[in-house]
């Protein structure tokens, strides 16, 4: 599940929640897929002007 929520008029924050269980897979191994998410999030936030920060939360 991910909730996008507004941490001030120019910064948004993904929430990605997943089951402990399913914590790995999502960090992926040395935290590429992890990085992976964040940087999309990054390129997706500088086209729209925004700060795009990424939590990942069980």
């Amino acid at each position: 599940q991910v909730d996008l929520l507004e941490d001030g008029p120019d910064e948004v924050v993904a929430e990605v929640k997943t089951a402990k269980t399913d914590m790995g897979r999502v960090i992926g191994r040395r935290g590429r897929v992890a990085r992976a998410i964040r940087t999309l999030a990054q390129a997706a936030g500088d086209e729209e002007g925004l700060k795009a920060n990424v939590e990942f939360l069980d």
